[in-house]
C-alpha cells in the first residue's frame, strides 16, 4: 500500500471537508434549534427479521444506501451480524439488505475472502456505505464467542453487488467497533473506533486506550478505495472486556456540520467531542465532555439528527436520547422495555442506528428480537 505524503493529503481533506461541511450547515441552518426535539412524537413500527438463510443473529451495524449502484438501492438498509447461528459473538458473516420490508442477503463474508484480517470475521457495528457504492464494515472476530479470543480484525471493503474487493488492517485498526464517513465521492474520511489496545489483557478490567481513527480514502474510477493516509484523532477512551457484550468501549461516531465528531462513550455514560476532526493532525484524548449520566446509560450507536442534534441509544435501559449539541439532554423515548434473558426494559438490545431519508425518523436494530425497526 503506498501512503501519499501527509500535505498532500491536508490539502486535499481540507478541500473536501470545507465543501461538505459548509454544505452540510447550509442545508442545516434551516432546520438550528428547532421548536420541538427531532424524537418528539414519534412512535415505534416493528420491522422485519433480520436473520439470513444461514442463520446469523445479533444485527449490529446499520446504514442507509445513499445512492444506486448494482444490488444497492437507494434508501435501502444494510445491516450487519456479529454473532453466528449459535450466538457465538464475533462469529456473524453476514450483511442483509432491506428493501421496503423485504429483506435478502447482501453479502457471506468467509475467512478465506479476507486473509489480511487479522483472526478471521466477525462483523461489527462499523458499517457504511459510500456515494460511489462502496460497502466498508469492520470486524472484531473470535473463534469461540469469547473476549479471550478476541483479535484485532480489520475493515473490509465490498462492491455494489457484495463482493469482497479491499481490506484495511494495521494502522493502529485494533477492533473496529463503530464507524461514521465524511464522503466526497472521489474523497471519502472514515471515523473508527477502536476497542482492542489492551482490553483483553486487562482481563475484565477497565483500560484506557480506545482511540477513534481518521483513515482518509481516494476513490477513482471504478477501482476499489486507496487508504491514504491514517490519524488518530482520539485516544485514551476507556474500555473493558464484558461476558455479555464481549466488549464496552467507544462505540457510535457522528460527524457534526461544524466539523465536530461526536463519540459515544459508552463506559462512563457519556457524550464526548473531538473538535476540527476533519483537519486536525493530532489526538484530541478522550476529547470534551457534551454531557455525561442522566439518561446517558451506556449509550451505543450514535447519529446526527437534521437540525444538529446527537441521537443516542442506550444499552442498559432500551432508551433512546437526544442531546444538543450545547449539553442539553432534549428528549428520552423508549425504544425496547422487552424482558431479554432476565434483563428487564431491553437491557443489551439496542446498537446501530441511522435517520431515515429526509429525516422521516430513524432505523434501529433490536438485536433481542432480531429485527430492523423504525423510529418515526
Amino acid at each position: 500500500m503506498r501512503v501519499l505524503k501527509r500535505a498532500t493529503i491536508a490539502v486535499a481533506t481540507a478541500g473536501m471537508a470545507s465543501g461538505l461541511l459548509l454544505a452540510a450547515a447550509s442545508g442545516a441552518s434551516a432546520q438550528n434549534n428547532p421548536p420541538n426535539p427531532f424524537i418528539s412524537n414519534f412512535t415505534v413500527t416493528q420491522g422485519p427479521s433480520t436473520v439470513p438463510d444461514n442463520g446469523d443473529v445479533n444485527p449490529y451495524g446499520v446504514a442507509v444506501v445513499p445512492s444506486s449502484h448494482g444490488a444497492l438501492h437507494q434508501g435501502d438498509v444494510l445491516v450487519s451480524n456479529f454473532n453466528n447461528s449459535s450466538n457465538a459473538q464475533g462469529t456473524g458473516t453476514t450483511i442483509v439488505q432491506d428493501s421496503g420490508g423485504t429483506v435478502t442477503k447482501f453479502a457471506q463474508i468467509s475467512a478465506a475472502d479476507v486473509p489480511a484480517c487479522t483472526g478471521g470475521v466477525g462483523l461489527t457495528t462499523a458499517l457504511v456505505v459510500l456515494r460511489s457504492g462502496w460497502v466498508i464494515v469492520g470486524s472484531l472476530p473470535t473463534s469461540d464467542g469469547t473476549s479471550a479470543t478476541a483479535q484485532a480484525g480489520c475493515l473490509i471493503v465490498l462492491d455494489s453487488s457484495g463482493n469482497v474487493q479491499e481490506t484495511f488492517s494495521g494502522h493502529g485498526i485494533n477492533g473496529p467497533w463503530d464507524m461514521t464517513a465524511l464522503d466526497g465521492g472521489s474523497l471519502a474520511d472514515l471515523f473508527v473506533t477502536n476497542v482492542l489496545n489492551g482490553t483483553v489483557a486487562a482481563g475484565g478490567g477497565v483500560v484506557n486506550g480506545g482511540t477513534v481513527l481518521r483513515l482518509h480514502l481516494v476513490i477513482r474510477g471504478g477501482s476499489p478505495p486507496r487508504l491514504a493516509a491514517v490519524t488518530k484523532i482520539g485516544s485514551g477512551f476507556a474500555e473493558r472486556t464484558d461476558p455479555a457484550a464481549l466488549v464496552v468501549g467507544p462505540t457510535g461516531v457522528g460527524l457534526g456540520a461544524d466539523g465536530t465528531l461526536y463519540v459515544a462513550d459508552t463506559v462512563n455514560s457519556r457524550i464526548a467531542a473531538i473538535p476540527d476532526a476533519v483537519r486536525r493532525f493530532g489526538s484530541a484524548g478522550d476529547g470534551t465532555t457534551i454531557n455525561q449520566g442522566g439518561a446517558l446509560k451506556g449509550p451505543l450507536g450514535l447519529a446526527i439528527a437534521p437540525g444538529g442534534d446527537i441521537l443516542t441509544v442506550n444499552s442498559i435501559n432500551g432508551k433512546i436520547v437526544e442531546t444538543t449539541p450545547s449539553g442539553k439532554q432534549a428528549a428520552v423515548a423508549t425504544l425496547d422495555n422487552t424482558v431479554v434473558q432476565g434483563a428487564p426494559n431491553g437491557n443489551g438490545t439496542l446498537f446501530g442506528l441511522a435517520v431515515a431519508p429526509g429525516g422521516a425518523g430513524v432505523y434501529f436494530v433490536d438485536d433481542g428480537s432480531n429485527q430492523l425497526n423504525f423510529f418515526g
